[in-house]
């Protein structure tokens, strides 16, 4: 069956209020436990603050560590889930229905399979 992998997005600023989050855990939580009934193999997690992120690159042969992620932007990557579906319409399913998207976003990948060797 197909992977896919779903990337969580949220606002780099605002977001649930400190009232709202144990709410917006929960919605979480049951989101997550849809998914795995869904997926008895389901992989995801949450990522911790973008403030702890660390991006490497070299430039002409040489490495630069710079703390932070690429980019600046206003949303960031939260999280993540690979779940395996039978096609992309179940999958963009699963995506529309992640407590996330009325104020983030949630990116479908297909997961690039490489052929046995």
């Amino acid at each position: 069956m197909p992977k896919y992998m779903l990337l969580i997005y949220g606002a780099a600023e605002g977001g649930p209020s400190a009232e709202e989050m144990p709410a917006e855990h929960q919605k979480w939580n049951e989101y997550t436990a849809s998914l795995r009934a869904a997926d008895p193999g389901l992989v995801g997690d949450q990522l911790r603050d973008v403030d702890e992120a660390t991006t490497v690159r070299v430039i002409d042969g040489e490495t630069q560590i710079t703390d932070g992620p690429f980019a600046v932007t206003k949303e960031l990557l939260a999280g993540y889930y690979i779940i395996d579906c039978p096609d992309l319409d179940v999958a963009l399913g699963h995506a529309a229905r992640a407590p996330i998207v009325t104020h983030g976003s949630v990116e479908v990948r297909p997961v690039f399979v490489y052929p046995a060797a």
